[in-house]
């Protein structure tokens, strides 16, 4: 499966929720998709199905892939502590949600461009792999030449401050300080319904 390049609002309205921040029109529309809308037949969803829904939601939500979700969630697996909750804070270390966390990009999608365009550095580097995994304490930078980059300019305009980053909107460069606690992070995720999928 490719990566979806689709109509976002309407990704939103299948899931009942702005997962990919603020959205006009899905405040305008904020009801399914599809020509019938809240009058189509409601079925009890099936337990399955719910955490199906919930696992594609973060898939969406993070920008990943099928395979790079199983990873994820192995990795997940094999390390101390709660696995849903690890797992978020994984999707959380990479380099593309670190850039759009910061207020570099407007979304994420736009961050994982940014990145992959050669735009962002890594303690000093220029890093062009999404993905790349964060540690507390790394660099993450606009590379000089990138600075003046209308879509960056307008987007550090209105930053959201998180304790566990420290950004400079005259440098365009900020700090990791430490890993967030999952009550940290705002986004709406049932993780255990995840985890339960996945050790079916």
């Amino acid at each position: 499966m490719a990566r979806y390049t689709g109509p976002s609002t309407k990704i939103a309205r299948k899931f009942g929720e702005p997962i990919f921040g603020s959205d006009k029109y899905f405040e305008k529309r904020n009801y399914p998709p599809g020509m019938h809308g809240l009058a189509a037949k409601r079925k009890k969803s099936k337990e399955y199905a719910t955490q199906l829904k919930e696992k594609q939601k973060v898939k969406y939500m993070y920008g990943v892939l099928e395979r790079q979700f199983h990873n994820t969630y192995d990795k997940a697996s094999r390390m101390a502590g709660q696995k849903g909750e690890n797992l978020i804070l994984l999707l959380e270390s990479r380099l593309d949600n670190i850039v759009y966390r910061m207020g570099i990009a407007p979304t994420r999608a736009a961050a994982r461009q940014l990145v992959s365009h050669h735009h962002i550095t890594l303690n000093g580097n220029v890093c062009s792999i999404p993905s790349t995994t964060v540690k507390a304490g790394d660099t993450v930078a606009v590379r000089e030449r990138s600075k003046s980059l209308e879509v960056i300019q307008n987007s550090v305009a209105s930053v959201t401050k998180y304790s566990w980053l420290d950004f400079d909107t005259k440098t365009l460069s900020g700090k990791y300080l430490n890993v967030p606690t999952r009550e940290e992070i705002p986004e709406n995720i049932n993780e255990q319904l995840i985890v339960d999928l996945y050790s079916k």
